[in-house]
């Protein structure tokens, strides 16, 4: 007699599609639509891609899907719920990060975007950039640091550690770099500081934080690691019933190479983008 087998129910997907034509259409059937804005103003735009138009097309189009979903969170009628995404490519044309960021920060405080993603520009032979020299892959990661702490930790973008040329430090992680140019805002006493001042903390991140300020409710906090922390980064930033948990900040990661001295800078000879593969 055969053996009757069940097979488990596929999990659910989230479903992602790439914007062209009708917004209103897009987010009735996908969970994340994708307008990549590719650049933070028009000039820049129209030097990446000559046929894109950032204020006629693709920002009115993000915008108006971000509304849509937003609409529908609000009514909780049927429907997905989604959100939207973005993408911008650094380092091509000269825009700064700053730009960049305040256009995001602007869409995520307004719901209309969820979240941005980032790709270092790198020439590849036979396009118009090819003679351009390849962006350090550690200024995609400080975007997506800096961002994330816009989106999770509470940091407005005018508190962000922009250099003079509006860029981020690739040295350090922006949240360290605030953290070094406040040094009055430190040390923060672990059994009474708030929520909002344990997230400026480097090496607290916004987990560990609601769970120390839960336990401490309750428990007297001896070791700080259990609770997640990373006490090496975190240490000097903080004191445990008066005493400094470190005399001095977390030393830097030794480099053999400044940011993005370590790449190549011939272009790419392959008949697809390496962006294609982000």
């Amino acid at each position: 007699m055969p053996r009757l087998v069940s097979f488990p129910r596929p999990r659910q997907v989230p479903l992602s599609l790439t914007l062209t034509s009708s917004p209103a259409y897009a987010t009735r059937l996908a969970t994340r639509v994708s307008v990549n804005l590719e650049a933070p103003t028009d000039a820049h735009v129209r030097t990446l891609a000559r046929e894109k138009d950032l204020s006629g097309d693709l920002l009115p189009k993000l915008e108006l899907a971000g509304r849509l979903y937003r609409e529908a969170r609000e009514e909780g009628g049927p429907g997905p719920r989604g959100s939207t995404t973005t993408q911008f490519v650094v380092g091509a044309v000269g825009e700064q990060d700053r730009e960049v960021l305040e256009l995001v920060a602007r869409l995520e405080r307004q719901r209309l975007l969820h979240h941005a993603h980032f790709s270092a520009f790198q020439p590849v032979v036979g396009t118009p950039f090819e003679g351009l020299a390849p962006t350090p892959a550690a200024r995609e990661s400080r975007l997506y640091q800096a961002e994330h702490l816009l989106r999770e930790y509470g940091f407005g973008v005018e508190e962000l550690p922009f250099e003079a040329g509006g860029n981020l430090p690739l040295e350090h992680d922006p949240k360290t770099a605030w953290a070094l140019a406040h040094p009055e805002r430190f040390p923060l006493e672990v059994t009474r500081a708030p929520l909002e001042l344990l997230l400026r903390v480097p090496g607290i991140g916004p987990k560990a934080a609601r769970t120390l300020v839960h336990t401490r409710r309750h428990t007297v906090l001896r070791d700080l690691r259990q609770l997640g922390i990373d006490t090496v980064r975190a240490g000097y930033y903080l004191t445990l019933r008066g005493r400094r948990l470190a005399t001095a900040p977390a030393p830097r990661q030794l480099r053999l190479f400044a940011p993005g001295e370590h790449l190549t800078h011939a272009p790419f000879r392959t008949p697809v983008p390496p962006c294609a593969y982000r």
